[in-house]
């Protein structure tokens, strides 16, 4: 089997967030991903991890205003200024939290930019952060999302990425391939894994429909599971999910799976 990261922005919901770091120990983990830490401080985020022998895997680069809606800032021209803040405030954070990746979300597109402006504001943002992030040990990833979750998304397929990573021109630029968004956007899961592996930093996972646990959709999790064991994946795979009906419940399918990978 893979190694499981839990995600504490989508699991253990019942409890605030700092308390999720304890329920993730209890339940089994010892590796964590969350999308931001910016609401909190560092120190204190770290503090969790080490009170509880949990390690951090990954998280994301400031995404604007998400509560408005926002769902990335990479290709939104006139806001280059501030995802590049953004890129200095996150590798303070993931200095501190020993985190050696980071995720950047692209964002949507604006109503009056063309998609070619999108482009290039993408590409040298991306280029930015992958030069900065470099420096300071870290590797970027760049998320393909479905255009039904989140439509105007302005990468949706892993090609779209992967052309994306090719006009940047920079090591340590990787793609971070959900096998939720892939399913709801272009299928081919396995094919696409298996071509594209050394050019895949990190995954995420959910069933389709519903993005719930693993086995409460369409998705065969236990073949891509064999696949990845027999592909020498060596990463971390984060569990992205809605948990049904609850957290506690929703990890019985790692034991079942477990005997059929």
């Amino acid at each position: 089997m893979p190694k499981f990261a839990a995600n504490l922005t989508m699991l253990f919901t019942e409890a605030p967030f700092m308390e999720r770091f304890a329920l993730a120990r209890a339940a089994g983990f010892s590796h964590v991903e969350y999308l931001f830490p910016y609401p909190f401080k560092a120190a204190d985020l770290k503090a969790e991890l080490d009170k509880h022998g949990l390690s951090q895997v990954l998280f994301n680069l400031p995404a604007g205003d998400w509560a408005a809606g926002e769902r990335g800032i990479a290709a939104l021209p006139g806001r280059s200024e501030e995802f590049r803040a953004g890129v200095s405030k996150a590798i303070e954070y993931a200095r501190v939290l020993g985190v050696s990746r980071l995720n950047c979300l692209a964002g949507k597109r604006l109503a009056g930019p063309s998609d070619d402006e999108h482009g290039r504001t993408l590409v040298e943002n991306i280029r930015f952060a992958a030069t900065a992030l470099a420096t300071a040990g870290i590797e970027l990833v760049v998320e393909p999302i479905n255009h039904f979750d989140i439509p105007a998304f302005f990468i949706n397929r892993i090609d779209h990425a992967l052309r994306l990573i090719d006009e940047v021109g920079l090591p340590h630029v990787r793609v971070q391939y959900d096998f939720y968004h892939a399913q709801r956007e272009e299928g081919e899961l396995t094919g696409n894994l298996l071509k594209h592996l050394a050019r895949i930093g990190h995954i995420q996972i959910a069933d389709n429909p519903g993005r719930h646990q693993p086995g409460t959709g369409e998705i065969n999790f236990p073949f891509i599971f064999r696949q990845l064991d027999e592909c020498g994946y060596a990463g971390w795979v984060g569990l992205e999910y809605i948990p049904k009906p609850n957290s506690a419940a929703s990890f019985d399918w790692m034991k079942t799976m477990a005997s059929s990978t």
